[in-house]
């Protein structure tokens, strides 16, 4: 036997342990067959604990999470919790303490998915995006002035750190190098109206780029970014970003790659604990029905194995989801993929343990 790795598990909300219960199978089979082992701890952080106890996470828990080789995460929001005090007070909270500073999002067009753009291809979709995830807007930098009144004023900081700023850039540079595509990484940003925080990112990027003579770059304005992505996907390899840019043309991504049924990333400290998750929501309004598309999080998994450096198993689970999509569902969409929750993770399974 192998490595043996400790992993925590936070199924969360809605369908989140449904999906979480079929990556966690998929793992299972993975590590049986290549030789590694998985010992799986579950935490009970979301919205239920939340509504009987009033806390999101408690003290210890932060602690206690840095113990573990990485986190699997299944999905967090709940109709009867407020929005926000989750998402702030487990999600970013997890994030920022355990200084997960990259979000990891692969946009890949697996054969089979529907891909909403005409004449698009597995072959034109297939790009990383590297996205700065401690710092920029939402770090919650800022104040109101004169609240509730006529002349309220409310100031929102960006917040970007030249440390920051240049780990996330560095990393983007070494993973482009690692993927080995087309070795071309661009920088999305905003120069020419966010003058401040753009001018260090922009300043960084070269100065960091002349140390990756291998590596092509170029740079493209946000809105330019999201017109290419629909327009011209296969013009990208790797993109870096900033937090809220990010945000926005990674749930883009998605959308191109076939829907969040088939997204999923990494929220990444390459010197720490990482985590890793479906980008879809909880779904709530199909909780308990086995008709939710688990893919997303079996591909999260996937990500994981990859960051533990169980490659081999990765690029196996990966490829039994293509057979999946390219052989099996009628589509992605919950309770229309012709296949249970179940079914699809089984499917899924069986392909891990013999390609």
């Amino acid at each position: 036997m192998g490595k043996s790795y400790n992993i925590a598990v936070i199924p969360g909300d809605g369908t989140g342990p449904e999906v979480v219960r079929e990556s966690v199978k998929v793992l299972k089979v993975a590590s049986e067959r290549f030789g590694f082992s998985l010992d799986f701890t579950e935490y009970d952080f979301g919205g239920e604990r939340y509504l009987k106890t009033g806390e999101t996470l408690p003290d210890s828990a932060i602690d206690e999470l840095k113990g573990y080789d990485a986190i699997l995460l299944g999905a967090i929001g709940h109709p009867d919790v407020k929005p926000g005090i989750l998402e702030r007070g487990i999600l970013l909270r997890l994030r920022f303490e355990l200084d997960q500073y990259i979000n990891l999002r692969p946009v890949k067009l697996y054969p089979g998915v529907d891909c909403p753009l005409k004449d698009k291809t597995p072959e034109d979709i297939d790009f990383v995006v590297v996205r700065e995830n401690t710092e920029g807007l939402y770090v919650g930098g800022g104040a109101f002035l004169r609240k509730d009144t006529p002349f309220e004023v409310a100031i929102q900081e960006s917040i970007n750190t030249r440390y920051g700023v240049e780990r996330c850039i560095r990393f983007a540079f070494e993973y482009c190098r690692k993927r080995n595509k087309d070795k071309k990484l661009t920088l999305c940003g905003k120069t020419n109206v966010l003058t401040y925080a753009w001018d260090l990112w922009q300043r960084t990027f070269n100065e960091v780029a002349k140390e990756y003579p291998d590596i092509q770059t170029d740079y493209a304005h946000v809105d330019a970014i999201t017109m290419w992505f629909v327009k011209n996907p296969e013009w990208f390899d790797v993109i870096v970003t900033d937090n809220m840019f990010g945000d926005i043309i990674t749930d883009l991504g998605a959308m191109i790659q076939g829907g969040m049924g088939i997204a999923a990333g990494g929220n990444i400290n390459p010197e720490g604990v990482s985590m890793f998750e479906p980008i879809g929501g909880s779904a709530p309004k199909y909780t308990g029905k086995n008709v939710i598309n688990p893919l997303a999080a079996i591909c999260a998994g996937a990500m994981m194995l990859e960051h533990l450096g169980e490659q081999t198993a990765a690029d196996t689970i990966e490829k039994a989801v293509m057979e999946v999509t390219g052989k099996h569902l009628k589509s992605l969409a919950a309770g229309k993929m012709g296949y249970t929750t179940t079914e699809v993770g089984d499917l899924v399974a069986e392909y891990t343990s013999k390609l």
